[in-house]
């Protein structure tokens, strides 16, 4: 058993309060108000983009896939970053009534000391899905809420301790693998080639993924090279060719309708645009 393991050795017990959960966005201009710290848990899992914290030690970058854990006591202040490219959005939840053996009372240790626990991967992605859940339930009028988020906390809660208890050396600088990238372009994809038919606000997926518009824009060109509306009308229109190369009769303003566009007159100039003929070209080749 190692020092991170003696520390869980009641871990079974484990019955923390939750106490909220906030999202927000910093404003790479401005420090947070206040050097501060608080008597109960709050962990920081930063969705995307970067930024800077002040702690006592000195001033550190933060990016995504970050989770910052300020035990109670903990000196913290998110401060400006007028150089980042995307601004840190953060998913914030507290937590009190955490006693682990031999620790104080709402406390969890990282690997290392400090307070910034880098993830990546499979845990970098479970963390990710929780704070969707949490956000997701916090809006939610459904009985049971607190219980709920609750359970989420807990898992929240022994992801982290399970990964402290198997600690492992992070490699030096700010490498961070581009698995979460590839995971919110796979959704994405996903999502358009299932939906493709229904209107799809880009505004309403990065708020669904807890990422900006900008944010995801950008992954989803670096990842296919092109932009996530290109993309989606190039699938539109491929699926208008197949139902008319299967030979489907409805007018052009209901295959227009059927793959996503309210008006034909602009579905078909897409249309000729792609292919080099109108759709109505296409039906009569059949």
């Amino acid at each position: 058993m190692n020092e991170y393991e003696e520390c869980y050795t009641n871990i079974d017990e484990l019955n923390p309060h939750f106490l909220f959960t906030w999202k927000g966005t910093r404003d790479k201009t401005r420090d947070e108000a206040n050097f501060h710290s608080h008597e109960y848990l709050e962990m920081a899992f930063v969705l995307s983009g970067e930024g800077r914290y002040r702690f006592e030690e000195g001033i550190v970058p933060i990016v995504e896939g970050d989770l910052l854990i300020f035990n109670p006591g903990v000196k913290h202040q998110s401060i400006a970053c007028p150089g980042a490219s995307v601004p840190a959005t953060e998913f914030f939840v507290g937590a009190s009534g955490i006693r682990l053996t031999g620790m104080p009372n709402n406390t969890i240790r990282v690997p290392g000391g400090g307070p910034i626990l880098h993830t990546s991967g499979e845990l970098r992605q479970k963390l990710f899905k929780i704070c969707s859940s949490m956000e997701a339930e916090k809006a939610s009028c459904k009985p049971g809420r607190y219980v709920m988020m609750k359970a989420y906390l807990m898992q929240f809660l022994m992801l982290i301790i399970r990964e402290e208890c198997a600690p492992v050396e992070r490699s030096g600088g700010y490498a961070f693998e581009s698995v979460n990238k590839k995971y919110v372009v796979e959704q994405m994809v996903n999502y358009f080639e299932d939906h493709y038919s229904e209107k799809i606000s880009l505004d309403q997926i990065a708020e669904n993924m807890y990422l900006s518009p900008f944010y995801i824009s950008k992954i989803f060109k670096s990842e296919t090279g092109d932009t996530p509306i290109r993309h989606l009308i190039n699938i539109r229109l491929e699926k208008a060719k197949e139902l008319l190369e299967q030979g489907y009769d409805g007018s052009i303003q209901e295959i227009a309708a059927l793959v996503g566009y309210d008006d034909a007159y602009h579905f078909s100039k897409l249309f000729k645009k792609r292919f080099g003929v109108p759709p109505s070209q296409v039906r009569r080749m059949m």
